[in-house]
């Protein structure tokens, strides 16, 4: 998984970042689950959607929206 850039995501309208953070905490889940049974092979993956949520957690509470 690639990290997202911020100024891609601010282009976004707050439905479509809404739906993008429930897809990232999806995909946290299931990572963290192939963690657990040794089938992650790329765990830097972690990493970059944690940040990925966090951007996006940022830029809807920038805009005054809460999830």
């Amino acid at each position: 998984m690639k990290p997202l850039k911020a100024k891609d995501l601010r282009k976004l309208t707050n439905d479509e970042l809404k739906v993008k953070y429930n897809e990232l905490k999806n995909k946290l889940f299931e990572a963290r689950i192939k963690k657990t049974f040794g089938q992650l092979e790329d765990t830097a993956s972690i990493r970059i959607i944690k940040r990925n949520i966090a951007k996006i957690l940022t830029i809807l509470n920038e805009r005054g929206i809460k999830i």
